[in-house]
């Protein structure tokens, strides 16, 4: 096997997602193993953990299946090398703007989230320690 290619032990490792989970994305058409060993596993390269990384960090802001498919489609056609005209470049980079301007209400809202849980946490660590009122 070439060190170019990772199994789907590793690649789990590396991005921190289950196998069921790796498989599940492949199932759905996110992401393809870049090839296959000659018993039969799945084998990745740094492109193919790149594009899991886009899929980890797109799932707890909420976005949808078709969504990140939509984004690595999009990304696929900029980074493909493939002559793009000037409005089929800029209506895509306008595409990646709007899931940039996405990402980042959704951030603000966990942000806010999270302070609510801080106060929470806080507010019962302070029914717990002898002596203090909420």
């Amino acid at each position: 096997m070439s060190d170019e290619h990772m199994q789907i032990g590793e690649v789990a490792t590396r991005t921190e997602l289950s196998l069921r989970t790796i498989r599940h994305y492949e199932e759905t058409g996110l992401v393809t193993p870049s090839a296959r060993s000659q018993g039969g596993f799945r084998l990745y390269t740094e492109s193919d953990v790149a594009r899991l990384m886009v899929i980890r960090r797109m799932k707890p802001l909420g976005f949808s299946l078709d969504e990140m498919r939509d984004l690595l489609e999009v990304t696929d056609r900029l980074d493909s090398g493939e002559e793009l005209s000037g409005g089929e470049r800029e209506a895509l980079l306008e595409r990646v703007r709007a899931y940039e301007r996405a990402a980042a209400e959704r951030m603000e809202k966990l942000r806010v989230q999270l302070a609510r849980a801080e106060e929470f946490t806080a507010a019962l660590r302070a029914r717990l320690t002898p002596g203090t009122a909420p």
